[in-house]
């Protein structure tokens, strides 16, 4: 049967993000694949207790349907939170609920591009920023990151060429290099956005998890309403709770609730109410900052691992906080035809590939620390460089 389908779903199949969460599920394998939280970071106690405070005050009201914007006292929490970390005054109205940030991405692109638009992302990028942003098929421009971030002299002349709608960025621990835009970076980067008409969205799903360093500004503070902010509770209280945001000026926020209305109807509500009764009872700082002193430990320990058995030749990231790794090997050399030699060692990575738009076989790959302890570490990072010698002695 011809299916017709749209011709917008012609890049729309992306199969490392499947073949990365399938590969979670491998007893064998020691990944260092999928960006997950590790458990042991889960307030599991507190949201029972969350939870079954809701049901029992309101259970009914919480399993009823609700309006498209979520609940409000949560984003109201939303809105402090903006206030304590960055001293930036954030309307809740302003806020929008999805299910989680990756909604977020989606309903921007529908709100924004039309086939052939002009679209700025990180070089590399997020990959399911890409496969969201695929879909829509819009004309991309590639930023290449620098140690500090964004490289503003490319971006300058970008945007001396074409008028981007969007400039798609994750400033705080990058996904997938780890690495922060410094303060000056920010302050060049609004100043070229500013000139420009092109929107700012400032994806900051990791900023809460440094743990070296200072926090950074964030990007609003540059840009005032010229910008657009996701954030999402998957990194410091749950992924599978599903609940993100978006924060943007009233007049893209009205389209937001539109299209919101039209996917899904709303969030999860029950979820929404459950996470806001979590957050009333409950220290968010001290919950992070336990996060924060485990990751540094992993982070660390790959590392330190990684200078004692990887090759000379091959570079990785320090990052001062987030959740990755970016490991740079020799020109020529492929990542994916690495992935394949660690597999048979049972070690996993995300090759480089996925990350850009347009590029294959390239020299880089992610690694993620997160949810690994010491010994499989050590134990991965060294087949990692038992690998890597094996390929340049085959070349």
């Amino acid at each position: 049967m011809n299916l017709r389908l749209a011709d917008r779903m012609e890049n729309a199949i992306n199969p490392f993000i499947s073949d990365i969460l399938r590969a979670t599920a491998r007893k064998d394998l020691i990944s260092f694949g999928g960006g997950l939280p590790n458990p042991a970071s889960f307030p599991v106690r507190e949201i029972s207790e969350a939870a079954q405070k809701v049901l029992s005050e309101d259970g009914a009201g919480a399993l009823q349907y609700s309006t498209a914007e979520g609940y409000p006292p949560l984003r109201e929490l939303i809105a402090a939170r903006y206030q304590k970390r960055f001293g930036i005054t954030v309307d809740p109205a302003d806020i929008l609920m999805t299910t989680g940030s990756q909604q977020g991405l989606d309903l921007l692109a529908k709100l924004f591009l039309n086939k052939g638009d002009d679209l700025l992302i990180e070089r590399p990028g997020y990959l399911g920023a890409i496969q969201a942003f695929n879909i829509y098929q819009p004309n991309y421009h590639a930023v290449p990151l620098r140690k500090d971030g964004a490289d503003t002299d490319v971006l300058e002349e970008i945007l001396k060429s074409c008028s981007p709608k969007l400039f798609y960025a994750v400033p705080n621990f990058q996904n997938p290099s780890g690495l922060t835009y410094s303060e000056q970076n920010r302050k060049r980067v609004a100043e070229l956005m500013k000139k420009s008409g092109t929107i700012f969205v400032e994806d900051d799903p990791y900023g809460e998890l440094r743990f070296a360093g200072s926090e950074m500004p964030c990007m609003k503070s540059f840009l005032g309403e010229d910008v657009i902010m996701l954030g999402t509770f998957s990194k410091i209280i749950s992924p599978a709770i599903r609940l993100g945001w978006v924060c943007a000026k009233p007049e893209i926020m009205k389209y937001l609730v539109a299209a919101k209305q039209a996917a899904d109807i709303h969030s999860d509500y029950f979820a929404e109410r459950m996470v806001c009764q979590y957050l009333q009872d409950n220290d968010l700082d001290a919950h992070i900052e336990k996060i924060r002193t485990m990751y540094q430990e992993r982070k660390n320990c790959m590392v330190e691992m990684a200078r004692r058995y990887f090759p000379q030749d091959v570079s990785f990231t320090d990052p001062e906080g987030g959740m990755f790794m970016w490991v740079t090997l020799p020109e020529g050399m492929s990542a994916v035809e690495l992935n394949k030699i660690a597999a048979e060692k049972n070690v996993a990575f995300v090759p480089g590939d996925p990350f850009y738009v347009g590029e294959r076989n390239v020299n880089t790959f992610r690694m993620s620390y997160t949810n690994s302890d010491a010994n499989v570490i050590e134990k991965g990072i060294r087949c990692l460089g038992d690998a890597m010698r094996e390929m340049t002695a085959s070349r």
